[in-house]
């Protein structure tokens, strides 16, 4: 049986506090299930330029606690936190706090980092693939240690937590929902057998957002994510819930010009461009019936679109989801 649709909606900025309560408020409103940022620091200049990055001008944490606060029923997320941004055991602390003040809304992403540029300008080393999704299965451990309701007592590479309890403790139990996602066949393995809900992503191995991260998550590539996710998770995978971004959505009657700006850019046929996962170019009942074909597919339900088709979007989302 397939489950549900659930859509969320990814922000990067905002101009003033207003503007972002407003922002959550509206897709709350608009019948989205979940509201995202992502983990970056820097703001505008040559860094950011190198990496072809959105902007994100606000800290993800406050920003989250801040929407939680405005809103009753919308779940508030990161996708994802880059573990290596911030001391584990007080990220585990945050995680917890905005799960309980938020009565259990909180959707834990979590992500082993992978914007280069951005690490050589705060001056942060920036370890191999390997080594930072090791870490980040260290403190996966460490997050679900936290939350439990034992006495946290935790020692692998990168943690040594011992004799204390880890409050608060949250609303969800046993912990809230963890979202890992990525686009290699490690972090994705990883994901199926620890996550809640598995994002499928590019594969960042290039530290930027180009065509190499395009041309590694086609329809065929998605397929051998899949892979990786089913061997991880074994005989869990029924539970997993699965994610995309769809980052190049526009909701048309006319798709054609821009279906075909987006092969020539990215070097894909058209075919392939409408196929993509990621992406979805059409008018609200062929978006509608492409979710639904990807869904039998891939088993994907969960799907988040970035801010600035939110509106247009919302027909899709009142059709798939009942709101």
């Amino acid at each position: 049986m397939s489950r549900p649709f659930r859509f969320a909606v990814q922000s990067f900025n905002a101009e003033s506090g207003r503007d972002w309560a407003e922002k959550v408020k509206h897709a709350e409103q608009l019948g989205y299930s979940a509201f995202h940022l992502a983990d970056h620091i820097i703001g505008p200049g040559p860094a950011l330029t190198r990496t072809n990055h959105p902007i994100q001008g606000l800290a993800a944490v406050p920003a989250m606690a801040y929407a939680a606060a405005v809103t009753t029923d919308i779940k508030i997320g990161c996708r994802v936190f880059c573990i290596d941004y911030r001391l584990p055991v007080t990220l585990a602390k945050e995680a917890m706090t905005i799960d309980l003040l938020s009565g259990g809304r909180l959707e834990l992403g979590l992500g082993a980092g992978w914007l280069a540029d951005e690490y050589q300008a705060i001056g942060l080393q920036m370890d191999s693939p390997g080594t930072r999704i090791d870490r980040l299965a260290d403190v996966i451990a460490g997050v679900k240690a936290y939350a439990s309701e034992k006495p946290v007592d935790i020692d692998n590479t990168t943690l040594s937590w011992h004799e204390f309890d880890g409050l608060p403790k949250p609303i969800s139990k046993p912990h809230p929902p963890i979202m890992i996602g990525g686009g290699s066949p490690k972090i994705l393995k990883l994901a199926g057998r620890e996550a809640d809900i598995v994002s499928f992503n590019f594969n960042n191995r290039g530290g930027v957002i180009g065509p190499d991260g395009i041309a590694t998550s086609t329809a065929a590539e998605t397929h051998k994510k899949l892979s990786w996710v089913k061997a991880g998770a074994g005989d869990r995978f029924d539970q997993v819930e699965l994610e995309i971004g769809a980052y190049f959505t526009f909701v048309t009657d006319h798709p054609e010009p821009i279906l075909g700006n987006f092969s020539q850019m990215f070097n894909l046929s058209e075919t392939e461009m409408r196929l993509h996962p990621h992406a979805l170019f059409g008018s609200e009942d062929t978006i509608c019936e492409e979710l639904n074909r990807r869904r039998e597919e891939y088993g994907i339900s969960y799907i988040t679109v970035g801010e600035d088709v939110m509106d247009a979007f919302a027909g899709v989302v009142k059709k798939l989801s009942g709101h």
